[in-house]
């Protein structure tokens, strides 16, 4: 978020103004979630707050959220493999991408991680409606007799051949 002190904060809403002066300035990546006429509704990891409509910059998503639990991919002998969650989202301008900054257990990692070296544990995916009209079948109750069945029942000839 592009603001500063300098500029006020009568764009912030006013239930909101103390967290959201602890989370801009900076290179946070926030989710735009929705607007309601008067404010769009922000979301960072499980902090929510709302903004009058301001400067920001749209940044493409890479499939990772805060919260997420992640596996670190080595490169080479490099980096130590481990399980992690995904506690920040930094955009980095001068980089053009998202830095990602990892907890395991109660330890904050200090380097940050690209996507390419992160990979998701949880799937994301949706159900969508299919493409695919199938038939549904029907039946009227009314069936065939596969011939040969009688001679199944019981005192039929097979029961009488075990004899």
């Amino acid at each position: 978020m592009p603001r500063w002190p300098e500029n006020g904060d009568a764009f912030i809403h006013p239930d909101d103004v103390s967290l959201v002066s602890r989370l801009i300035p900076s290179e946070r990546v926030l989710r735009r979630d929705s607007y309601d006429g008067t404010y769009y509704h922000y979301r960072y990891g499980d902090l929510s707050f709302r903004m009058r409509p301001c400067l920001w910059l749209p940044i493409e998503a890479e499939g990772l959220d805060l919260a997420d639990e992640v596996e670190t991919i080595g490169v080479g002998m490099e980096r130590e493999l481990f399980i992690g969650v995904v506690t920040g989202m930094y955009y980095v301008r001068r980089k053009g991408r998202i830095l990602y900054r990892l907890s395991r257990g109660d330890q904050t990692i200090g380097r940050l991680y690209v996507r390419e070296h992160l990979r998701l544990l949880t799937e994301k995916r949706r159900v969508r409606k299919g493409e695919i009209d199938h038939p549904t079948p029907k039946w009227n109750g009314a069936g065939e007799r596969i011939g040969g069945l009688n001679d199944l029942e019981p005192g039929g000839p097979d029961e009488s051949a075990a004899d």
